[in-house]
């Protein structure tokens, strides 16, 4: 069995309460904090039988190996992790058109925890990443998600050329992120089932992943720098699709 994990964030926690209260163990709280949105988490706690336990700063510096933790931390069993077959189930729900997002060796956990929050807000089915080389749900990534790593289905999976293989023959049209490309995403129809496909912070796209994908765009840069952040490629890339969609 896993072990429980350590969350941190006002947000982060909140969301967790909220949506799975059954996974939180204990609450940790900074003695002597008193203001409203601490007194929300723990009316929600209290709601759900969560066990409150006030503690001096140290105490939280140390369950959180430092981090900035906002005065709060919840002691949580681990969500079950998705795979390969949670994704299938995804592909083959025929409500609505799939819309994924796709990072390949992401490593800084920042950018993976404000990817997953662009994620929630655009609506994206499930964020994929490869098991090995890149970052996973740390405690950080979870902080800077602010909920998001609790709301989207984040997926594992061992092969990820081989994932968008199986993501294409369910008739999703998979778009590469490069900056190499010749072609701006704002000339591309991205209307149907989409899974956008981005790099990692240093290297982009490997040869194999771009050549996997049906169709490869990129950003229009202006200015004097020669690409975006990968969370802010994300965030525009998304965006973009809904903008064609008509989402208003």
């Amino acid at each position: 069995m896993a072990k429980p994990e350590n969350v941190y964030g006002l947000h982060a926690i909140r969301h967790i309460l909220k949506r799975s209260p059954e996974r939180v163990l204990a609450l940790t709280v900074l003695r002597r904090r008193n203001d409203a949105p601490l007194r929300g988490i723990l009316e929600l706690a209290h709601k759900f039988g969560v066990a409150v336990v006030m503690a001096e700063r140290k105490t939280l510096d140390r369950l959180t190996d430092g981090s900035v933790h906002q005065g709060v931390v919840a002691t949580v069993r681990p969500a079950r992790p998705l795979s390969e077959a949670d994704l299938e189930a995804i592909l083959d729900d025929p409500a609505a058109p799939p819309f994924l997002l796709i990072l390949d060796g992401i490593q800084d956990p920042h950018n993976l925890g404000a990817c997953l929050r662009t994620a929630d807000a655009c609506g994206i089915d499930a964020v994929i990443v490869p098991k090995k080389g890149a970052v996973g749900l740390t405690p950080a990534v979870r902080k800077v998600a602010s909920g998001a790593a609790e709301s989207v289905p984040f997926i594992t999976v061992t092969n990820l050329a081989r994932t968008i293989e199986t993501i294409k023959k369910h008739g999703v049209t998979t778009v590469a992120l490069n900056s190499d490309a010749g072609s701006s995403i704002h000339s591309a129809d991205l209307t149907g089932s989409i899974a956008v496909v981005i790099g990692s912070e240093g290297k982009g796209l490997g040869r194999l992943i771009v050549e996997t994908c049906d169709i490869v765009v990129s950003l229009p840069m202006v200015g004097s720098v020669e690409s975006l952040n990968v969370s802010v490629t994300a965030a525009v890339s998304l965006y973009e699709i809904l903008r064609q969609r008509g989402v208003q």
